[in-house]
């Protein structure tokens, strides 16, 4: 039995809880499983095949943990996006098929690069089809940032986005990075109305008002 429990929800709660009006953060680097893809997630092969193997690996993980040696039971992290669009025309919802990405969930920081391949192997072998070679870990670095909490389906999120931009510049900042999604509810359970996703855009200091 494991003898640890740990849920990095509670412990980086402020991550992971959002409001629906606008707030800033500052987000420590973390550690992550990664996929990269492009194209429209609501059609993309790709993207569903990121997904299992995301989670597929995560869960080995979980599992082998709790088989060590010192057990360790850990709660999977929730399913996390980047997305943006090459060049600098910025980030617009309403263009998926042009859109960049990349799939991830946040790892404990006990988790070694040996237990992320060895995972990926058992993977590999009882599940062929959720092969995925690009998949890496790797650490990504934030810092300041603004989130809102998004509540209804993802194709309403446009509104919600402008919201928190208009916040940003509305405070001195100016966006940067990637436009980052935590997907707290299931859509497989949770009816369209009722899912709450966190969006979340790092800042920087507006170069204007810059000392």
């Amino acid at each position: 039995m494991a003898n640890t429990s740990i849920d990095l929800k509670r412990q980086f709660s402020t991550l992971y809880t959002a409001r629906t009006v606008p707030c800033f953060i500052d987000v420590p680097d973390l550690a992550y499983l990664m996929v990269d893809g492009v194209g429209d997630p609501n059609t993309s092969d790709q993207f569903r095949a990121a997904i299992e193997v995301l989670y597929g690996v995560s869960y080995n993980i979980k599992f082998a943990m709790r088989r060590a040696a010192t057990p360790v039971n850990f709660v999977v992290m929730p399913l996390e996006g980047l997305f943006w669009m090459p060049g600098d025309g910025g980030f617009d919802a309403d263009q998926k098929q042009k859109w960049h990405w990349t799939m991830m969930i946040m790892q404990p920081d006990f988790v070694s690069s040996a237990a992320i391949e060895q995972a990926r192997a058992e993977v590999e072998k009882r599940h062929p089809a959720q092969t995925h070679t690009d998949l890496r870990f790797e650490r990504l670095v934030e810092g300041r940032a603004a989130q809102v909490l998004h509540v209804g389906p993802y194709a309403s999120e446009g509104l919600t986005i402008a919201k928190l931009h208009q916040h940003i510049h509305a405070n001195g900042y100016e966006l940067t990075g990637k436009h980052h999604e935590i997907y707290l509810s299931d859509p497989k359970r949770c009816p369209p109305q009722k899912m709450r996703t966190i969006i979340r855009q790092p800042v920087r200091t507006r170069e204007s008002d810059a000392p």
